[in-house]
């Protein structure tokens, strides 16, 4: 008797552990979190696969950039996945994802690189593969893109420089909140704001530049600082989304709402309600959905053996309270 209990609890036991692999099997697969999708189409799609890898997902600048790939997937008949990090300052988890996608052997990748060097190794590998790689947003020091899809970025932010130097009647000191110092688009909008200013506004002092991630929160800390550092400053620059919000919030958090003229770059309803607002006097905005979509039209043609440009400009616009509600602006900005 005792045996036949004992044979019953062990058979129990098994039949409960099966029905615990079964589920956690179940959660494990088919799964997307808040960074995007990270599943590749299934097997059976007889689509060409256009794996993209961003350098974030939280911003809604980067939402409007899928909106763009996902209509032009839908448009050239192609399955695309699309994730990021979760923060513009995670490389490494960049480089994982960029690792994960070249496992699922995709016919091509998009790649906005965070850090213009690190990703070039498994690049290579892609070529090697022969798997066209797409750059958008921001390249990489490397030939292996066929293309890349964005903004002039110096020219954009020789805008916001010129800009500036107007609201601020060409005299003054200002500052920069960067989105990072590895990213070709963090070089490029530092460079050019502030080589635009060094270059045609001799009584502009450039008093600081920091350096926040893209991360609101971080950016705050560091606009609230260089205020602090320097109470008779006249303007700060954002260079994206995030520290564009980063500067708003700074500015409201220490009163200076008219005192300091704000420029930045992206758009997004922060930033937009704060220049309808008046707390930013105005922005650049890229064209995101514009960047999405030429990144996989260039992909597909690249899969098909097209030659594609090699520098595709999806164009900038400046925008303030006086022309945000117009026909051209209201396609490029994004909420």
């Amino acid at each position: 008797m005792k045996r036949r209990y004992w044979l019953m609890g062990i058979m129990l036991l098994l039949g409960l552990l099966l029905v615990a692999c079964s589920e956690e099997e179940s959660d494990s697969s088919g799964s997307a979190d808040s960074q995007g999708s990270t599943d590749a189409p299934a097997e059976s799609s007889d689509k060409p696969y256009v794996a993209i890898v961003s350098k974030g997902f939280q911003h809604q600048f980067w939402q409007a950039v899928k909106e763009g790939a996902e209509q032009a997937a839908e448009e050239f008949d192609v399955d695309i996945t699309f994730e990021g990090p979760e923060s513009e300052s995670q490389v490494d988890k960049q480089i994982e994802m960029l690792q994960a996608a070249l496992d699922k052997k995709p016919d091509a990748i998009g790649f906005a690189a965070l850090d213009s060097q690190a990703s070039v190794g498994l690049l290579e590998t892609a070529k090697s593969q022969d798997i066209p790689i797409i750059a958008f947003d921001s390249g990489v020091d490397s030939d292996i893109p066929l293309a890349t899809a964005s903004t002039d970025n110096e020219a954009a932010a020789a805008l916001a420089a010129d800009k500036m130097a107007e609201l601020i009647g060409e005299e003054g000191k200002v500052a920069l909140v960067v989105h990072d110092q590895t990213s070709i688009t963090g070089i490029s909008r530092r460079d050019g704001f502030v080589n635009q200013i060094e270059e045609r506004y001799p009584n502009i002092e450039i008093v600081d530049i920091q350096y926040g991630g893209g991360d609101h929160l971080k950016s705050t800390d560091l606009a609230k600082a260089i205020m602090q550092a320097h109470p008779d400053l006249k303007g700060i620059f954002g260079s994206n989304e995030g520290s564009a919000i980063g500067v708003i919030n700074a500015v409201q958090e220490m009163n200076k709402v008219g005192e300091i003229t704000l420029v930045g770059f992206d758009s997004g309803k922060q930033q937009i309600d704060a220049i309808k607002n008046e707390v930013m006097a105005g922005a650049v905005t890229q064209n995101p959905m514009g960047i999405g979509y030429e990144t996989v039209k260039a992909a597909v043609a690249a899969i098909n053996g097209e030659t594609v440009e090699k520098q595709i400009d999806t164009g900038f616009y400046w925008y303030d309270k006086e022309n945000i509600e117009s026909e051209e602006i209201q396609s490029a900005i994004y909420e």
